[in-house]
């Protein structure tokens, strides 16, 4: 798979996710086989001013990163482009977060209801650059407004090198169904790879995903949460039709405390144990007695107790 110059391992890609996608959990869905790997949005604002937290949400311990960018205005837009290469493999450009405090700011998913901003967004951006540009989108504002297959046509002519299509409105944020069709649109109507997200929880989903959009990668989001294995098992799938690798309930403890244990040592037990209770929650789902355990895991606020905690699941 290639994204401009970017060579990479396989076509199956770890989604950018706010507050989820850190070094951490990036370090170990690369071990498990993602051949990509987003960052968290990067405020492109708060890299102008030289913000230290922003700065850390780059971190890449030389895995195969892309970092996304977030921002609504062109010129800060592409002055940010220098910091985030020295990071980064590309830039990714967000113009599909829901979220009421970025789009509400006329940022993310917002600028699909501005066209020409985005796409001086876009250009600026793609000018400044001398690494690979991309830029993902969703299906469009609300159901009244479906243009990405317009937003992608524009964003080709403006250079970039792969397109990413949430097959949801902002409107939807992650209700519904993601609408595989419009994807298929986008890929139909530009010749750069096109990566297709939104409802791959399994290696069958993502298998159906690129058989009905003819899409050239998958991007995985909440299917990853608390189960970094679905990566491996899309890759078996594609390679077997078979998926092998099933993590047994001691496993997933193990590595709900393998995670935690690494989130801690990179950000500091306080933080990271606070980070971590979520991960927890996701890993242990629908393990026996997991359910009575949930309210001393949000609790926990030291690594030993958190352990402690999963260890009588085991």
């Amino acid at each position: 798979m290639k994204i401009g110059s970017v060579t990479l391992k396989n076509n199956v890609f770890l989604a950018p996710m706010a507050g989820v996608s850190d070094l951490a959990f990036r370090i170990i869905c690369d071990r498990f086989g993602a051949g990509l790997s987003y960052t968290e949005m990067v405020s492109a604002k708060a890299l102008s001013f030289a913000d230290k937290k922003t700065n850390t949400l780059m971190q890449t311990d030389e895995l195969p990163t892309a970092v996304q960018l977030f921002g609504s205005d062109a010129d800060i837009m592409a002055s940010a482009v220098p910091e985030v290469e020295k990071h980064g493999l590309f830039t990714d450009i967000n113009m599909g977060c829901p979220a009421p405090k970025i789009a509400g700011n006329g940022e993310g998913s917002a600028l699909m209801r501005d066209l020409s901003k985005a796409e001086r967004i876009i250009g600026s951006v793609c000018d400044k650059a001398s690494k690979p540009v991309t830029v993902k989108m969703r299906s469009g504002w609300d159901s009244k407004h479906i243009n990405a297959v317009e937003l992608a046509r524009i964003a080709e002519n403006c250079g970039v090198s792969a397109i990413t299509v949430h097959g949801r409105t902002r409107e939807q944020y992650y209700s519904g169904r993601a609408d595989r069709g419009i994807i298929r649109d986008v890929v139909n109507a530009v010749s750069v790879p096109v990566i297709a997200n939104g409802d791959i929880f399994c290696a069958e989903d993502a298998k159906a995903m690129l058989d009905e959009t003819g899409a050239a990668a998958v991007m995985i989001g909440r299917g990853s949460q608390g189960n970094p294995w679905i990566f491996r098992q899309i890759s078996e799938y594609f390679e077997s039709g078979r998926v092998e690798t099933v993590p047994t309930p001691e496993e997933r403890i193990k590595m709900a405390i393998e995670h935690i244990t690494l989130l801690c040592s990179l950000k500091g037990e306080y933080r990271g144990i606070r980070e971590a209770r979520k991960h927890a929650s996701w890993y242990i789902k629908g393990i026996k007695g997991a359910a009575q355990l949930r309210n001393k895991i949000n609790s926990a606020t030291t690594l030993a107790e958190m352990e402690d905690t999963l260890s009588k699941l085991l």
